[in-house]
């Protein structure tokens, strides 16, 4: 349903590893913004609720709520670094067009 790369999780882990609180999961969603409708976020969570769908990935815990769950299906997480700056990179299939700067797409 969704992957990350080697480079996607050793960013992740590394991230995790400096916050001084633990936490439950890394949590993955699709929430409304941008100039095409939608975008995705990333943050960690001391909690689940009670209906996300909970992923382990190679020991990381990834909490997809269900709309979002439907949004990100065959969705590869990527973390990308150029001369242009760094960050993760969804690839994601399920997108039919993205805005001109790339943050945010629809479906």
């Amino acid at each position: 349903m969704l992957t990350f790369t080697g480079s996607a999780l050793s960013k992740v882990r590394e991230i995790l590893a400096q916050q001084a609180e633990s936490y439950e999961g890394l949590r993955i969603q699709v929430v409304g913004g941008g100039c095409s409708g939608f975008q995705y976020s990333m943050a960690f969570e001391q909690q689940r609720n009670d209906d996300d769908k909970v992923l382990e990935l190679d020991g990381l815990k990834v909490l997809l709520d269900p709309l979002s769950s439907t949004y990100l299906e065959g969705t590869e997480i990527d973390y990308v670094e150029s001369l242009y700056g760094s960050g993760f990179k969804f690839n994601n299939p399920n997108v039919k067009s993205t805005c001109g700067c790339g943050e945010s797409f629809t479906v």
